[in-house]
């Protein structure tokens, strides 16, 4: 979730000045034809069930893991963004050989052919379909990658298109007038952000953006479902980026941002999840939850256990971005998801 020529690292350049911010079941019974083959051959009929009216319990058929191929779609969260090492083409779309997809592919032995990982940082449902421009080149339309043989697809995207990020950025900046008006005597607001995403009408826009962004998932993901008919397709959601108690992240963040605005934050984190939920289910796609496992594991969690960055990172990582740790979370949540 990021912007390349759209970059979210021009996001975090704003963030630093602004807080200096997703059974097939098989029974096993014995139907007449078997106790009649079963007589043919001179063995014994299976028993039949008592004449109770209860029919025998199905023992359920677990379903098989994918074998690939595997096709890994989405922004920068799937990609990886200034994760190493970085690899592929084009070079603008900070795709890392150490992001979900990659160990996913790894855990289930797929290579070459058989996993093609095309995200791209800054990607939105739109890139899917048309060609994305980079500062190091134009990625294909992502979809291209697939084909009738797809078994597995991944797909982690949204984020963008309801401009989350925009919306963590301004939230920045708001937090940041508002501090310098405390500065000169004025009451700081509870929530300036929140203020100043609420609609005349009383709406949310930011939740508008959201649903805006779910109409345009659900197009997509009936595309993949065409392209690729015989393909399990996961959505993979957004990992935690902000703890519930906004209190945790005074040590991290400092008193800057109001703690009004970081609760709307996690709200609206929670809205966008919430739609990628109900759109992969509408169409027959698996959710891939990441919000729970990565509990504990937000921005604010200190360095050893956070998998998000804060809006100052470690040197060399992407603010408000997975690390190597959030990469890990996602893949073994995918692979839980797989096996299931």
């Amino acid at each position: 979730m990021s912007l390349s020529v759209r970059p979210i690292g021009t996001l975090g350049g704003v963030l630093s000045a602004g807080l200096a911010a997703v059974l097939v079941a098989g029974c096993s019974g014995s139907s007449g034809s078997e106790t009649v083959a079963a007589a043919a051959a001179g063995g014994s009929a299976p028993p039949r069930a008592a004449a109770t009216g209860a029919a025998p319990t199905p023992t359920p058929t677990p379903t098989p893991t994918p074998t690939g191929p595997y096709v890994a779609l989405g922004d920068s969260y799937t990609a990886g963004l200034k994760i190493s090492p970085q690899v592929g083409e084009p070079r603008g779309c900070s795709r890392s050989s150490a992001n979900y997809p990659s160990l996913v592919a790894r855990a289930l032995g797929l290579a070459g052919e058989r996993f093609r990982d095309v995200s791209c940082s800054g990607a939105r449902t739109g890139d899917l379909t048309g060609a994305q421009s980079t500062e190091g080149g134009v990625n294909p339309p992502q979809l291209d990658a697939l084909t009738p043989a797809t078994r597995l697809v991944t797909l982690g995207i949204g984020g963008n298109d309801a401009g989350f990020m925009e919306v963590v950025g301004q939230c920045a900046k708001e937090n940041l007038v508002d501090a310098l008006k405390g500065l000169v005597g004025s009451d700081r607001a509870a929530a300036p952000c929140r203020d100043s995403y609420a609609s005349a009408d009383g709406g949310d826009q930011v939740q508008r953006k959201v649903d805006s962004a779910g109409e345009r998932l659900g197009d997509t993901l009936k595309e993949v479902k065409r392209r690729s008919p015989q393909a399990r397709v996961y959505v993979v959601g957004y990992p935690a980026l902000l703890p519930a108690d906004p209190a945790s992240c005074v040590p991290v963040l400092g008193s800057t941002v109001a703690g009004g605005d970081l609760g709307f934050l996690v709200e609206k984190e929670q809205q966008l999840n919430a739609m990628l939920k109900r759109r992969a289910e509408a169409a027959g796609a698996v959710f891939v939850d990441l919000s729970g496992p990565s509990a504990g594991h937000d921005m604010c969690a200190g360095e050893t256990a956070r998998w998000v960055e804060p809006p100052f990172p470690t040197q060399g990582l992407a603010a408000i971005h997975p690390n190597a740790r959030g990469q890990e979370g996602a893949a073994a949540a995918v692979l839980k998801a797989l096996r299931g």
